[in-house]
């Protein structure tokens, strides 16, 4: 194989995060080599990609400096592993989330690449210890974990195994700046990451004041979408704080530290997320908001990422 040139990305994964990183990378100006081994699904991932490049260009929410058609031009097909890892630099797995065919695909990767490419997992609840367990050099593989869908939330976590090295993680951060993400590096690895270990503590608190009959379900997801929410899509939990007492962080801790530590002292255990008659309670609660049948999920959906692009337009001129 021909030694990289640092233009060429390979995607591992024509699913929706395979598509959402494929247009990342062509946003930012990458050759991008889109592979899935399902002959001809990569080459139907490539048209939904024309289309959706082409919708976000009508809607001015195209990402990067090149138009549709460029970027387009810079994104191609394969069936064939070994012809989609070609003179690439940065390969981004993006299979489903079973430990054992990310294990495969990268023992596959590793025999077709040279050990200077980047070997990169879109896992979101493996840590790189597991994925790349079966790897033969893991000082070039980590985790870039993005946050669903990719192309709207710009984040992405950068994990790394415990052999990482600097300069690997540098570069990546460095990529994933430059095709306008929002990088942030965990300095070690850590089950659920940074992102999803913050979701759950909501996702149980909010479960346990529902199944308690403290709340609604409609009411507790007013509570982000209109509270916490409003502040955390500009600024975070901690300068949050910071900007609410006079004097800062300290300051806020002096006043409010003991009334943190008072509530989550109250915290009652991790909830029974399913088969418990609380659980199917709530689950019945929120499909009379928003039925579980495809139509309206899908409708949700679409109504989801309109906001979403909305956002970060708002976002992008702030």
């Amino acid at each position: 194989m021909s030694s990289p040139d640092k233009t060429i990305i390979t995607v591992i994964g024509s699913g929706l995060i395979g598509r959402s990183w494929s247009m990342v990378f062509v946003g930012g100006g990458y050759t991008v080599k889109l592979y899935d081994n399902q002959p001809g699904q990569a080459a139907k991932a490539v048209v939904e990609i024309r289309k959706q490049l082409e919708e976000l260009q009508e809607a001015h929410m195209l990402r990067g400096e090149l138009h549709a058609t460029e970027q387009l031009a810079l994104l191609s097909s394969h069936d064939h592993l070994a012809t989609a890892l070609e003179g690439a630099f940065f390969i981004q797995e993006c299979v489903f989330e079973q430990l054992e065919v990310k294990q495969s695909i990268f023992q596959d990767i590793e025999r077709l690449v040279g050990k200077e490419v980047i070997l990169s997992s879109s896992t979101s609840c493996l840590v790189p210890s597991k994925v790349f367990l079966k790897v033969q050099s893991r000082s070039r593989c980590l985790v870039s974990h993005p946050v669903n869908p990719p192309y709207y939330v710009k984040l992405v976590e950068l994990v790394p195994h415990p052999e990482t090295a600097a300069a690997v993680m540098d570069t990546t951060h460095f990529l994933m700046t430059k095709v306008g993400q929002a990088p942030v590096r965990l300095r070690r690895e850590i089950d659920g990451f940074a992102l999803n270990r913050v979701q759950a503590a909501i996702i149980a608190e909010s479960w346990r004041l529902v199944q308690d009959g403290v709340i609604s379900v409609e009411d507790i997801d007013l509570v982000m979408s209109e509270g916490l929410g409003m502040r955390y899509a500009f600024i975070g939990p901690m300068e949050t704080m910071h900007l609410n007492a006079p004097a800062g962080l300290e300051d806020y801790m002096q006043r409010y530290g003991d009334g943190i530590r008072r509530i989550l002292g109250s915290f009652g255990p991790v909830p029974d997320f399913s088969g418990s008659e609380a659980s199917k309670s709530i689950v019945k609660e929120m499909c009379e908001l928003v039925p579980g049948d495809q139509q309206h999920l899908s409708a949700r959906t679409e109504r989801r990422d309109q906001l979403l692009m909305g956002l970060a337009r708002l976002k992008k001129d702030q």
